[in-house]
């Protein structure tokens, strides 16, 4: 009788049970795998035998051979169930079962030899086994049993996923972290991928083979992927330089193989890489820049051992700085959120960054004067990270009296109790939108700004602001909302074709913000240098690519039009503004008129009480007297501007006109 499979064709019926316990998904019978490990033992026996004597035994060394292949049997059966050979499953044996099985040949051929040497002292002049057998032996049993292992899984890798149907794939690196990728692929999806090639720019690998893998230099990169379908090349390289990588995965999307990446070592788990941890390279990667090289004892005598108040440590800036903080080891962080789920999942994951800092967090609304006085009476801070703010343009154009309360309110308190209570240092995180504001966002911000310069006139603590753009990936980023609209299936919206930004890396953007805060001598607007500005037209289609997709075909990008108060360029200056230098090449203090306090002060009442009595026009109208530079677009605002003369985003002076 005859059964028909699809993994083995014609099988006698006798042997169907055999094959499907070995070359299907269940697991093989350790019963099973102790008597083929038997087997092949004893087998291993009479080739020695046969190899030993050429294959012509004589009669005298016959007559004993039942006797010792009775008390080999014996030996070897002991010596397995102690090394426990046969637990591992067969078909994903690893190097920890080659090594179980070599230890347990060799515990049983050690045992062999030490009977050789008892009866040689016990009979006199006779080894049981000959010590030749004895060593042919332990060579065919390990090479057998090992080989056994190995074919088993072999096979069984081909009969699940044929080589026709196997992913072809490069790693880019033949490095440490290159090899810990191969290994990876082949314990956690050996059955769907292929390693075809490494690529190394290192000349003196190139040429050689690792784990049987050629090693290519990067200019064969290009032959590979014409002449081999390649499905994913994997960035196996800890420190890839950013203009290096931009090129390569350019250079993919052309032949649309996607890029992975491989996480740094300190992410492993346990030590060890997992294949769920390679994860395809996203836009953020690609807009990274090289590592920036901060003066960490200058940060650390500003931090070590201080009272830290962060405003907004709930976002997406204020719990990057959280972050940053505690490797500083300061003494408390007072964390403020008014957003009680964020702040939540802040606590949550505190407990890893904590490093020894206390830390306290606090659910309350910076504008709320009594709430935020016993907060500073009961802590008194000696630094304050100010992150908080309404940052959404199209919202605060909708509530300007929002953008009024928090933005410049918040602001006003914070900064006048961390006076009162002897603040060391007060750091603002601006926005490149309070530069010649066309919304109210924008104008709130830099009146914001206007406020902390002229405080730090006559108090003796110090105020520093921090001026940067766009942070990929933020609250209200452009990215995470492409990424949904992509994993919907689109459209992308764009608003405007020409439509530019600044971008910035969160974990950068902070840490400039520390160098800034541990180098600010008070009254400096820092700004940031933004790199090149990114058409979102262009951010979207690559982010649609690395995606796998095609833009227009897959995935529809469509323009909605400029949205109420943005603008089409952002700036990081005013016209009136230059720059001065700083001890780092990315940082530079913005020069800007100054202002005075009283009349600040006065101008920020009236706008405060517009925002509890007057109307939002009332509101605008003021925004406007305080920032002469701000000129509402796309707003039901820009009425206002009729017959002002102000400044075009650093076009020249103009009158305005609807």
């Amino acid at each position: 009788m005859f059964i028909f499979n699809a993994n083995c064709s014609y099988l006698p019926a006798k042997y169907f049970y055999f094959w499907r316990m070995l070359f299907t998904r269940e697991n093989t019978p350790r019963w099973m795998i102790f008597l083929i490990d038997l087997t092949i033992a004893m087998g291993s026996v009479m080739l020695a035998y046969l190899l030993r004597f050429n294959f012509s035994i004589p009669p005298s060394e016959l007559k004993p051979l039942p006797q010792i292949l009775l008390y080999m049997a014996l030996i070897r059966s002991v010596s397995f169930v102690i090394a426990r050979s046969y637990a591992g499953i067969i078909r994903y044996t690893s190097t920890g079962d080659a090594l179980r099985v070599f230890g347990a040949v060799f515990g049983g051929s050690l045992a062999f030899c030490a009977t050789n040497l008892i009866t040689y002292f016990l009979i006199g002049n006779y080894f049981f086994i000959p010590f030749s057998i004895i060593i042919i032996d332990f060579l065919a049993t390990s090479f057998g049993m090992i080989a056994f292992r190995l074919i088993v899984k072999l096979a069984f890798l081909e009969l699940q996923h044929p080589e026709r149907e196997k992913v072809n794939v490069i790693i880019y690196g033949a490095g440490e972290a290159g090899i810990v990728a191969k290994r990876t692929l082949d314990r956690d999806a050996g059955t769907r991928y292929k390693v075809i090639a490494f690529i190394d720019d290192n000349p003196r690998k190139q040429g050689k083979k690792l784990e049987g893998v050629d090693i290519l230099g990067s200019a064969k990169l290009d032959n590979l992927l014409t002449t081999h379908t390649v499905s994913q090349i994997i960035l196996a390289i800890m420190h890839f330089e950013p203009a290096k990588k931009q090129a390569l995965v350019d250079k993919c999307l052309i032949y649309k193989t996607k890029v992975l990446t491989v996480p740094p070592m300190i992410r492993w788990i346990n030590g060890e890489l997992s294949f769920n941890q390679i994860r395809t390279i996203n836009i953020e990667d690609l807009l990274e820049r090289d590592e920036i090289k901060l003066d960490k004892q200058r940060i650390a005598q500003e931090i070590t051992g201080k009272t830290i108040l962060v405003t907004g440590a709930a976002g997406s800036i204020g719990s990057e700085l959280v972050r940053q903080l505690v490797r500083f080891a300061p003494r408390k962080l007072i964390l403020i959120d008014q957003a009680e789920t964020p702040l939540h999942y802040l606590e949550l994951e505190s407990h890893e960054l904590r490093q020894g800092a206390l830390t306290e967090f606090i659910l309350c609304d910076i504008a709320n004067l009594v709430r935020m006085r016993r907060i500073f009476e009961k802590y008194r801070p000696d630094l304050v990270y100010h992150a908080a703010a309404y940052k959404h343009v199209p919202m605060m154009e909708n509530n300007p009296v929002e953008a009024v309360l928090t933005n410049i309110r918040g602001t006003r308190l914070i900064a006048d109790l961390s006076v009162k209570f002897g603040v060391g240092k007060f750091i603002m995180i601006s926005t490149d939108k309070a530069v010649n504001p066309t919304n109210v966002m924008g104008a709130s911000k830099r009146i914001a700004e206007i406020y902390t310069q002229a405080m730090n006139q006559e108090n003796s603590t110090r105020f520093i602001t921090t001026r940067f753009g766009n942070v990929l990936g933020s609250n209200g980023s452009v990215i995470p909302l492409f990424k949904s609209q992509i994993e919907k299936g689109g459209p992308v919206t764009i608003t405007h074709p020409e439509v530019t930004r600044f971008f910035m890396t969160i974990p950068e953007a902070c840490q400039l913000v520390l160098e800034a805060g541990a180098y600010g001598k008070g009254g400096e607007i820092f700004i940031f240098d933004m790199g090149k500005p990114v058409k979102i037209i262009d951010l979207a289609t690559k982010m649609i690519q690395l995606s796998g997709l095609t833009p227009g075909k897959d995935i529809l990008i469509r323009f909605i039009g400029l949205r109420p108060g943005e603008k089409l360029y952002e700036e990081l200056l005013n016209v009136e503004e230059n720059t001065i230098p700083t001890h780092h090449p990315l940082i530079l203090i913005a020069k800007v008129r100054e202002s005075d306090l009283a009349e600040v002060r006065q101008d920020i009442d009236i706008l405060t009480s517009h925002a509890t009595t007057g109307t939002e026009y009332d509101i605008i109208r003021k925004m406007k007297q305080m920032v002469p530079e701000y000129i509402s677009r796309n707003s039901v605002y820009e009425q206002l501007d009729e017959g002002r003369k102000t400044k075009d985003e650093g076009r020249g002076t103009r009158d305005v006109k609807n």
